[in-house]
């Protein structure tokens, strides 16, 4: 078969790959509580939103529904394994921070939900709106607040997720964020500038 030859191969979601995150809740009945989400992705930039769709019988949708509010928490290489784990067991039935070993602090801008102390990079979010679409509901959130490791700062305040080693999600397989190809703009950037911003 030809190298471009195509067929159908029906309708999914095949969308990929895309982030993997570790969104993280809390209230007064369930202090905290972390599920694993591939459904988010940005959706706005001024002011800064963000989506996530969970299925109405996540535990950490009825959280978040109730307080309008929850943590986007990037997954690093290390986190990986209990970013799995906490997609696949329910908070109703374990601790999932006491299980993987992970640490949570209050995130700014928030009252209940709290943070993954582990995550290289995390966003507080306050709810705008539900929208039931089917499987899921989808979550608009606006970005209140954001707090990352100092590690991946540089020198002139830039935050460097190069550095960070994230994982993306990949029809049902986590990969490492691996080779720089290139920079917003760089098919028609000046040659000497495409080598100073590669080399950066």
């Amino acid at each position: 078969m030809a190298k471009h030859d195509k067929i159908d191969i029906g309708v999914s979601t095949s969308l990929n790959p895309v982030p993997v995150v570790m969104i993280s809740s809390g209230s007064d009945e369930i202090p905290r509580n972390i599920c694993t989400v591939a459904w988010a992705g940005t959706i706005n930039s001024e002011p800064p939103m963000v989506s996530i769709s969970l299925r109405k019988s996540r535990l950490s949708y009825d959280i978040i529904k109730s307080t309008g509010e929850f943590v986007i928490n990037l997954v690093n290489k290390s986190l990986a394994k209990s970013c799995d784990f906490c997609g696949v067991r329910s908070g109703r039935d374990v601790d999932k921070f006491d299980k993987c070993g992970l640490n949570s602090y209050p995130a700014k801008g928030l009252d209940k939900a709290v943070a993954i102390t582990e995550s290289p990079l995390s966003l507080s979010c306050k709810v705008k709106d539900v929208i039931e679409l089917g499987s899921h509901d989808m979550f608009i959130a606006e970005i209140v607040a954001i707090s990352c490791d100092s590690y991946l700062m540089d020198d002139n305040g830039k935050v460097c997720l190069d550095k960070a080693n994230l994982v993306a999600y990949n029809h049902g397989e986590y990969f490492l964020l691996g080779e720089k190809l290139g920079f917003f703009g760089y098919s028609v950037a000046a040659p000497d500038v495409f080598e100073r911003r590669m080399r950066g």
